[in-house]
């Protein structure tokens, strides 16, 4: 059984503190732990990072042991053509996850280039597109 993939972009590790008028008030190890039930036995590497490199180096790793990647890439969404290169070499089913609604916020977070290669996205669910993303995300791996 290959693994379901979390990876979380810049400034994620600082959910809980960072604009919880917007964001919320749950930290990024409560958002881990909400993964982790939902998947029940299937396994979960669950990662954030602030930089891209970094990123993409985990989007690897999820090319030769990964069954599904849900992504939040944060600012990288709307900058990085590396990342989308990365995430078009994965096979599997690729969730886009967003906590607020991208649509709704100033122009500059409207063009996202993950949505390219995204089976499915997920905004403005707040920490709750977590649960919604993984529970899609085992039955599409079924």
């Amino acid at each position: 059984m290959k693994s379901i993939y979390v990876l979380n972009g810049p400034n994620l590790n600082r959910l809980g503190k960072r604009e919880p008028e917007i964001y919320g008030k749950a930290t990024l190890a409560d958002v881990e732990k909400i993964c982790r039930e939902t998947a029940g036995g299937y396994a979960v590497e669950f990662r954030q990072t602030n930089s891209e490199a970094q990123l993409i180096d985990w989007i690897h790793e999820a090319i030769d042991r990964g069954g599904g990647i849900i992504i939040n890439p944060a600012a990288f969404t709307f900058t990085s053509i590396a990342i989308l290169d990365a995430l078009k070499m994965f096979n599997g089913p690729v969730i886009e996850l967003h906590i607020t609604n991208i649509h709704k916020r100033e122009a500059y977070y409207h063009h996202s280039y993950v949505s390219k290669v995204a089976t499915g996205v997920i905004a403005g669910l707040g920490t709750d597109g977590y649960r919604i993303a993984t529970t899609a995300m085992l039955a599409m791996l079924k």
